[in-house]
């Protein structure tokens, strides 16, 4: 892929300037922007909500609302750890990722959800979405676990796994919004360029667009 290659060229570039070989370098291969995101492994709201309904079915409630936390915020699983009984009722998560702090507000409905569930499970400090052993969720046992669901809510799967949950958060966020800059700073990104991947329309409908302007006689 170009950006892979772009990525080795890059790490040669800075090779051959520690040599004092400047001369040496490459010039990164020019991308042009994806102008449509491939939906293929989109999860819908339709498919969210099956799979949230068969997680509740087999039992699995943390693993439902641990799902409805990372999808209702936007979060990286990664995150998770900042998730803390003692924020919990602020309804302000303090974030600090990839060099970066900032606020993840609870919406309403989760954070009374979540005060209820560390209730239930007496939590009283430190991370609330952990494992038997006391470490945070990863994405490894969580993908390991959504997987099962999936086949009992009859979805693909390539479409289950923790980060597309944030894809659906920030498509439907802006979908709501248009506000791209306010998606931006929520998901915590550094450039408006990688979160405009979310404002851009699937090839689905790109395709069926095309298909609008009959601009073609049929085939007898």
């Amino acid at each position: 892929a170009p950006a892979t290659i772009n990525a080795k060229l890059a790490a040669l570039n800075r090779f051959f300037s520690f040599l004092g070989r400047p001369e040496l370098r490459v010039r990164p291969l020019r991308i042009q922007r994806r102008l449509f995101r491939d939906d293929s492994r989109d999860l819908t709201r339709e498919e969210y909500d099956r799979l949230l309904g068969a997680a509740r079915a087999l039992g699995r409630e943390r693993l439902a609302l641990l799902l409805e936390t990372i999808c209702a915020t936007g979060i990286r699983v990664s995150e998770l750890k900042f998730f803390r009984a003692e924020n919990i009722r602020s309804g302000l998560i303090k974030v600090w990722n990839k060099g970066k702090y900032r606020i993840v507000i609870l919406p309403e409905i989760l954070r009374k959800k979540l005060i209820l569930y560390i209730g239930k499970e007496k939590i009283r400090s430190g991370v609330i979405f952990r494992t038997r052993t006391g470490m945070t969720k990863d994405r490894s046992n969580i993908w390991k676990e959504m997987k099962k669901v999936a086949e009992k809510a009859g979805i693909g799967l390539k479409k289950v796994f923790p980060h597309n949950l944030r894809h659906l958060f920030a498509r439907t966020f802006y979908r709501e919004t248009k506000n791209l800059i306010n998606l931006a700073d929520i998901l915590g990104h550094s450039s408006l360029e990688v979160t405009r991947m979310y404002a851009a329309e699937g090839l689905g409908e790109w395709r069926k667009n095309m298909e609008k302007i009959r601009l073609l006689e049929e085939t007898t």
